[in-house]
């Protein structure tokens, strides 16, 4: 699960308690790598561009999540 040691973002903690997604389907549902999905995830400091974002929020529209990333993040 999370290394030793580890600080989620809030959006990781948030995806961390959805049971029907992963980052895995998170990353399927996107087309982003992995490594992009790991850092938001997990690092405090990313701001991700705004290409990004709007593939965040199109992938969660396609779980059906009704939530925004931009809620998340420290803009």
């Amino acid at each position: 699960m999370l290394g030793l040691g580890k600080k989620r973002t809030s959006f990781g903690k948030w995806l961390d308690k959805q049971e029907d997604i992963s980052q895995l389907k998170l990353e399927e549902a996107t087309n982003l790598s992995r490594h992009t999905i790991s850092r938001l995830c997990n690092d405090k400091n990313y701001i991700p561009k705004f290409s990004t974002i709007y593939k965040i929020n199109r992938g969660l529209k396609k779980l059906k999540k009704d939530v925004k990333v931009e809620n998340f993040l420290r803009m």
